[in-house]
């Protein structure tokens, strides 16, 4: 690639053989565009509204329902069939309607770019649509454009300067120069240079164009996110793999129990009836719309915390979240710079407050001063305010800043002590004006003070000071000697080392009969006022956050094209930058390789002057690593690393469109705590969905080890398949789903994230999930016997014997599950401290439950279907009595495992 930065005027005018004053000829342009095309982004091709629908049917254990319900219509079983394909249905309706808005990120990049130029061709000044733009054109621009192109710049304006934060990163407006510059120059640092999606705030350039279309570094960005694939969740990949195993699982065992129903000579429509039934039981069919609805009602709850979920999958994978990689700019700060400091008659002053509200108080040491008794601070405050281009302003949103917010914090500091620019200039109302120069580095305003002609001067502290011959003390002016000016730069050296942006200001009386005012009259022999020490200060509440991810095992990493000093010194504010943390530069990670910083990223708490190639490098490192990364951005430079990561975080308000598209979660408050609060809910959800599945898994666990146990030793079936079947609608439908919603335990954010390749079901829920199943079969399978013995003793009908029997096991089974949904609640503490009624929704589905259950076994016209004999009250009370034992034998399990903990 062309290092236009590194290239002279001449060399750049010569490459494209264009000319600075008339510009190219039509030829010349034809020819280019024939060469290069048009100044434009490629769009990628959007997901049409069938594909996307069609896309929610992709997944293994989604075709497993399927075959499910094709298998049940085939039998008879059309109830069942519709369930299931109805539950496949209503799953891909929720994914649809959260996902229906297709990628626009290309399209997003697109807008950025301004739509017509002004261009000098063939020595006449046009405006031509920028689409049409190429190499060499000489073009026009003034505050307010969009750049729409990279351009080499070859004439400035005194003051000339792009906003650039969208792109690089940087919070301050740029001012640009026309030197070449070295050839290794990062991105934020080509000061000669503009690209396109930036915006001029101050000035007049003329420029060339060097890069059109994909070229450019916008289109680079366009490039790179066209490169990223989509790639499951781990959700997405651990529902995949725990799908596959029981549908494994759950057939071999079906098939054993088809064997074995064959050996012990029972009828083979009946047992190949029964086998199919507990095939369609033990594939939890409900599993793909709880988990749907759990992320649905995730998305919610954060809608309430301030986070817009795009993507449901992302609200599960929040929760395993082990890296945050966030911008500085705007996410860790508030992007407002502030006066946080002022030096004047060679004394501190510390300033409170943030923001732009004109709050705070000063500050000597630890003990509050009045303003009016400091005349040497009056003095520094009311020349900030007046040397100033910027308008404080109020709306009913709050104060804002109308131009450079560096000049703007200089008006808040002085409001904070009662001086405002309207009623200082009303005073000492402004005659003339020496603007900014970048190579003087300071401004001047000359105003009429109480009658007098005054100056007063705005700079860099280096160029203020060698003009300045005089200091103010205790109200005097006195001589500067080399010893209070040594002072002085080594108050600006240290308000430098902590990463503060310095300014000094300065005044001088003027002849009353001056009419012209000149630079070198101006700005010579100037009394010295103070220092200021600006800096975007981290907001309040991310420091808690931090310590909070601290607690999660979750670490912050600051990605910023900001200076390393000054990334540095927020990151030690904010507690994440240790005595071993790293900070890398762009420049740096450019001299590792892949493997190197892969071995290295572990250790590096902040990257600064970094470029979008460097960010999507560094996602990538911690992926390699294992780690599931949140990286938040709002700028265009932020889109790829955003796709790349597992969870792209967007910020709201100060976000580009390009983010917000590309992102999967969008901040609505650009509050780094809303990511913390978001990881809690995204570990609510996959809790909740870890509880349904013990739930399900147990129980049809259950009922698979009560037809084996009974195959087993020849008895005949406990249970018909239309009792599975009912089971299985009963327990998979409003219980499990109540489960789905249960509330957030507190301690979420105490653990450490879950690791990676950590199963849906670990070994250890596994055990526990197969001892609360046979808890669950022994009780029906006992029920079941004594019925068959307490009933054959009077002399039961066999027939009759047989459905009484049935009954029975069929009442235990069904309400042993529903007590058992009251132990999924908290799989280790005790249901009767969460508090048995915690959770309403669920008492309601079991109640529900329950009584259409009593309905099935009661109801003579249900009685014919599912083949069931009615119970008096008395049998009613000890069946309860036995199907309540799983929830008795789980709490004494968990008191027992409390205890084992503890010692």
């Amino acid at each position: 690639m062309q290092q236009w930065w590194h290239l002279d005027i001449e060399s750049v005018v010569e490459h494209f053989k264009t000319d600075l004053d008339a510009g190219l000829s039509e030829q010349q342009v034809q020819e280019q565009q024939a060469r290069v095309g048009l100044n434009e982004l490629e769009q990628g091709e959007a997901r049409s509204p069938l594909k996307l629908f069609a896309q929610q049917f992709q997944g293994f254990v989604i075709w497993v329902l399927i075959g499910a319900a094709l298998v049940s219509a085939l039998v008879g079983e059309g109830i069942d069939a519709a369930i299931i394909g109805a539950i496949v249905v209503l799953n891909a309706i929720l994914g649809f309607v959260q996902e229906f808005r297709a990628e626009k990120s290309l399209a997003a990049l697109k807008k950025l770019a301004s739509p017509n130029s002004q261009v000098v061709r063939e020595d006449q000044h046009q405006e031509v649509p920028s689409a049409q733009l190429v190499p060499g054109d000489v073009i026009e621009l003034e505050a307010g454009d969009n750049v729409p192109a990279d351009c080499r710049v070859v004439w400035v304006s005194s003051g000339f300067a792009v906003q650039e934060a969208s792109l690089t990163g940087e919070s301050l407006a740029v001012a640009k120069e026309v030197e070449p510059l070295e050839a290794e120059v990062p991105l934020a640092d080509r000061i000669n240079m503009i690209y396109m999606g930036t915006s001029v705030t101050h000035g007049r350039a003329k420029a060339v164009v060097a890069e059109t279309g994909m070229s450019t570094e916008l289109g680079k960005i366009a490039d790179m996110m066209g490169e990223i694939e989509d790639e499951m969740t781990p959700l997405q990949r651990k529902l995949e793999e725990f799908g596959k195993a029981i549908v494994i699982v759950c057939l071999a065992l079906v098939g054993l129990i088809f064997v074995m129903g064959l050996l012990h000579g029972g009828e083979l429509k009946e047992i190949f009836l029964t086998a199919v039934s507990l095939a369609v039981a033990a594939i939890p069919e409900g599993l793909p719309a709880v988990v749907t609805i759990a992320l649905a009602l995730g998305v919610q709850r954060m809608v309430k915390r301030n986070a817009l979920i795009r993507k449901l999958p992302s609200v599960e994978t929040l929760g395993c979240t082990t890296v945050i990689c966030s911008d500085k700019t705007g996410t860790l700060t508030r992007n407002e710079m502030t006066v946080q400091k002022v030096y004047a008659k060679q004394q501190w002053y510390d300033v409170s407050g943030s923001g732009y509200e004109p709050k705070g108080e000063f500050s000597a040491g630890k003990a509050a001063v009045t303003v009016q008794d400091h005349p040497d601070l009056v003095m520094a405050l009311k020349t900030g305010v007046l040397c100033n281009g910027a308008r404080l302003v109020e709306d009913e949103e709050g104060y804002d800043i109308i131009g450079d917010p560096t000049e703007g914090c200089l008006l808040t500091a002085g409001a904070k002590a009662g001086f405002t620019r309207e009623s200082l200039e009303e005073e000492n109302p402004v005659v003339d004006e020496v603007p900014f120069d970048s190579e003087r580095r300071k401004m001047s305003v000359v105003c009429r003070s109480e009658g007098k002609l005054v100056a007063y001067v705005k700079g860099a502290p280096d160029e203020t000071l060698k003009d300045c011959t005089h200091i103010q003390e205790a109200g005097q002016v006195k001589p500067l000697t080399d010893q209070i000016k040594a002072q002085i730069m080594d108050a600006n050296s240290e308000l430098a080392d902590q990463a503060m942006r310095v300014l000094a200001v300065a005044y001088r009386p003027l002849d009353d009969s001056m009419t012209e005012f000149e630079v070198e009259t101006v700005e010579k022999e100037l009394i010295f006022a103070g220092l200021f020490g600006l800096m975007d200060p981290p907001r309040e509440e991310v420091r808690l956050a931090i310590e909070e991810c601290a607690g999660a095992g979750i670490r912050p990493v600051m990605i910023t094209g900001d200076h390393k000093k000054t990334a540095v010194a927020i990151a030690k504010k904010l507690g994440f930058f240790g005595a071993e943390s790293l900070a890398l530069s762009g420049t740096e990670v450019d001299g590792l390789s892949e493997e190197a910083l892969r071995d290295k990223v572990e250790k590096i708490a902040v990257y600064a002057r970094v470029s979008p190639e460097h960010k999507l490098r560094i996602v990538r490192a911690w992926r390699d690593r294992g780690q599931i990364v949140a990286m938040t951005g709002d700028g265009v430079n932020d889109a790829p690393a955003l796709k790349e990561a597992d969870i792209g975080v967007a910020m709201g308000i100060t976000g580009t469109d390009v983010t917000k598209e590309v992102a999967d979660m969008v901040i609505t408050d650009d509050n780094y705590t809303s990511i913390v609060a978001a990881v809690e809910e995204g570990r609510g959800v996959y809790d909740n969905i870890r509880k349904f599945v013990h739930y399900l898994l147990s129980c049809n666990a259950g009922e698979i080890m009560l037809m084996f146990v009974a195959s087993l030793f020849g008895m005949p079936a406990p249970l018909l398949a239309v009792h599975i079947l009912w089971i299985n609608l009963v327990t998979d439908g409003l219980p499990a789903l109540a489960l789905g919603v249960e509330a957030i335990d507190s301690g979420l954010m105490t653990r450490p994230p879950r690791p990676t390749d950590e199963s849906v079901v670990t070994r250890k829920g596994g055990l526990l999930m197969l001892a609360q199943a046979a808890l669950m079969a022994a009780c029906a399978l006992g029920a079941y016997i004594f019925a068959r013995q307490h009933y054959g003793g009077l002399g039961y009908d066999p027939e009759i014997l047989l459905r009484k029997s049935r009954t029975v096991a069929f009442v235990v089974l069904a309400c042993s599950q529903l007590f058992h949904s009251f132990n999924c609640r908290n799989l280790r503490e005790s249901l009767f401290k969460i508090g048995p009624f915690g959770n309403l929704k669920l008492v309601a589905a079991v109640s529900i439950s329950f009584f259409v259950q009593v309905a099935v076994v009661h109801v003579p016209l249900m009685q014919g279907w599912f083949r069931t004999q009615a119970l008096c009250a008395t049998e009613w009370v000890w069946v309860l009595l036995v199907s309540s034992i799983p929830l008795w034998g789980v709490e004494l399990g968990k008191a027992a495992m409390k205890r084992v903990r503890k010692a």
